[in-house]
């Protein structure tokens, strides 16, 4: 007999990689719910109709055997309930391959509310728009949309980055000289008429409708009596209004129209940097879920994951032994020169200046903290990769500035506004992962969503607030009891411990990355060991964009 015979077995920790696996399972089960858009029903509907639904519209247009990164599939994720949901924000947006060349997609879910526009359709339409501006993207609407949902009408229609901001957007990439395509496969109602309209082409395909005003409001407004095909048709608007360009039989006709059409365009400049491409060398083979905990408890050294993402394994760092809580440096992907700015979350042995003792002295710093001399150096790393006219990207796993007397004295909030300011004035394009904490006045310095990145990723992992959950509940909760107290009402310890799991799981729930994803904080949530393939397709759709601005930083702290 042994000596644990007889005692009770202890339970095994399960692994992070485990912890990995299950926690992939749910968001591709997720991410296939979220797809169905308004269901099957819905989805024989459209067939019933003639029409594919908009992912496979989709499908057909990009080219054979090529893939589509959709952007923003949890928009509108878990919101909207009280009127049964908008799926996917009611529509399909991101990049893929048209002749060749990356197109921005945006296409209407007429199976979510007959497409619709809620107030967060029109908030990802925008953005994907905003993309395609900025990265120079020819773009493609595939147009099925009964309009504006009028319930939510006072939350879509008026304010600047509403509705009317999407034929705004139009307008500007016009002026800039991106290509539009519109294909009208459906409904385009009231307001929503004028996007494919804005369009450089118009193709429509029989059976459609386009007018300001349906059948029924024309008749409630002016009396008048007139059928949906002759008052906005494809016949009418091709022979009589001249508005469509190609009148077209079906989908399938009108996707073809749209791909003939696409690859006649000529070729975009490439930006700077991408002159600079050289042949793609194969990454070291690693799985990222092994490296990188899915909880943040596990310290890693984040030269590994810059080595999985950089060809060759190659990558030259810029200080590496000072301001090591930020690890900067060049490196290539896809060919493609790239600058990183990342994270560290190993537990640094820091050297410190003498305090009057002879030789130097050593602190301990944690991982993920950004402290006074990796604020410097990321700052003054930024800017030597903006003379170089390289693009950054930014590996953010980040708990905040350090904190306290010592950090204080050493000016943390000085230098920590001169890495701000070097990331709000960076002209290159900039590129955002978030692979774990996403904390506080970190989220800032490590290019968030309010600091313009062209495209900005999360993996399930990541976790999007202004502090950790523990620390938030306990503050949130002392709100709490302060108020309960002065209203004369002392808690026991049973009603101390509900309220705490009451605040700590509302704020676990918006710490999730779908969350955030929903909100449009993030433009897609992919997975670890796809973030190579999709940083190299993120940078392909950057090297669209041939202009560069001069690089001003106004004061600069010193």
């Amino acid at each position: 007999m042994t000596a644990n015979d007889g005692a009770p077995a202890q339970a095994q920790p399960i692994s992070s990689h485990s912890v990995w696996q299950g926690e992939l399972a749910r968001l591709r089960a997720d991410q296939q719910q979220v797809r169905a858009g308004g269901g099957a029903k819905a989805q024989q509907r459209q067939h019933d109709k003639g029409r594919l639904t908009a992912r496979e519209r989709v499908s057909k247009l990009i080219d054979p055997g090529t893939p589509f990164d959709e952007l923003m599939t949890f928009a509108g994720y878990g919101m909207y309930e009280d009127v049964g949901g908008c799926p996917s924000g009611g529509t399909v947006t991101g990049i893929g391959q048209i002749g060749g060349r990356p197109w921005m997609i945006i296409a209407n879910d007429a199976t979510v509310k007959a497409g619709a526009f809620f107030p967060i359709t029109a908030k990802k339409v925008i953005r994907a728009q905003t993309i395609a501006l900025e990265n120079h993207l020819p773009t493609a609407y595939l147009v099925d949309s009964a309009g504006v949902y009028l319930p939510m009408q006072d939350e879509i229609f008026p304010d600047q980055d509403d509705f009317g901001r999407v034929f705004y957007l139009n307008a500007r990439m016009s002026a800039a000289g991106i290509p539009q395509i519109a294909a009208i496969m459906g409904n385009c109602v009231a307001g929503g008429a004028y996007l494919p309209v804005m369009c450089d082409t118009l193709i429509m395909t029989e059976g459609s409708g386009l007018y300001l005003a349906g059948p029924a409001l024309v008749k409630a407004a002016i009396g008048q009596v007139v059928d949906s095909e002759d008052l906005g048709g494809a016949s009418m608007h091709s022979a009589i209004a001249g508005t469509v360009d190609y009148k077209e039989k079906d989908d399938d006709a009108a996707i073809n129209r749209l791909r003939a059409l696409a690859e006649l365009y000529a070729p975009a400049e490439p930006a700077p940097f991408a002159k600079r491409r050289k042949e793609t060398q194969d990454a070291p083979a690693r799985d990222l879920t092994e490296l990188v905990g899915f909880d943040s408890a596990k310290t890693y050294d984040v030269r590994d994951l810059i080595k999985s993402l950089a060809d060759g394994g190659e990558f030259h760092e810029f200080k590496p032994e000072y301001g090591e809580t930020i690890v900067c440096g060049f490196a290539r992907a896809g060919g493609y020169p790239v600058a990183f700015v990342a994270n560290q979350r190993t537990v640094i042995k820091k050297k410190l200046k003498s305090g009057g003792e002879p030789g130097l002295r050593t602190r301990i710093e944690v991982g993920g903290v950004i402290y006074g001399d990796s604020a410097d150096k990321a700052a003054r790393f930024i800017l030597d990769a903006n003379q170089a006219g390289v693009p950054l990207v930014f590996l953010s796993d980040v708990t905040g500035f350090m904190v306290g007397r010592d950090s204080e004295q050493e000016g943390i909030i000085r230098r920590g506004a001169k890495l701000v300011n070097a990331v709000s004035n960076s002209v290159v394009p900039k590129i955002t992962i978030i692979t774990g904490g996403s904390f506080g006045a970190g989220n800032y310095a490590m290019n968030g969503k309010a600091y313009g990145p062209r495209f900005i990723f999360a993996w399930p992992s990541a976790k999007y607030a202004v502090m950790s959950g523990n620390a938030a509940a306990k503050t949130l909760l002392d709100i709490q009891l302060a108020a309960l107290k002065r209203s004369g009402h002392e808690p026991d310890d049973e009603e101390l411990t509900r309220l705490y799991d009451e605040v700590k799981s509302k704020y676990d729930t918006e710490l999730d990355p779908r969350y955030a994803a929903a909100r449009l904080w993030v433009d897609e949530i992919i997975e670890p060991n796809d973030t190579r393939a999709r940083l190299i397709r993120a940078l392909e759709a950057c090297a669209q964009n041939p202009r560069q601005e001069e690089l001003r930083v106004g004061v600069f702290q010193v």
